[in-house]
């Protein structure tokens, strides 16, 4: 390329607009992946009937749980990691499906 301010480099684009793409991708998932839909709900729902997990979440001074609160906070744990995974998945398979429409648009891939 000639005109060096035409050109964009293409993991700085990608980094630039990376929380849009995951906030896309977690849209996504919410409309159409019925298992991830209901981990979210469920992690609402707790966090909406539990509010000393955004006390905790946020981290903000000393904090003691009672042995249910413990249990409750354990049961949130699981859930987040179960529907970070499946972002992480979801993302992961993006990336190379992404990735392939831009080779055929370069002209790598036919």
């Amino acid at each position: 390329m000639s005109d060096s301010n035409s050109y964009f480099d293409l993991a700085d684009r990608i980094s630039d607009s990376f929380s849009e793409i995951e906030n896309d991708v977690t849209v996504d998932l919410r409309k159409s992946n019925e298992d991830y839909s209901s981990l979210y709900q469920s992690i609402s729902d707790l966090k909406a009937k539990h509010p000393f997990i955004q006390k905790v979440m946020e981290g903000n001074g000393e904090l003691s749980l009672s042995a249910e609160e413990h249990e409750v906070l354990t049961k949130f744990f699981r859930l987040q990691f179960r529907l970070e995974s499946m972002e992480r998945e979801h993302i992961y398979f993006r990336g190379h499906t992404d990735c392939i429409s831009y080779l055929k648009k370069v002209g790598a891939l036919n």
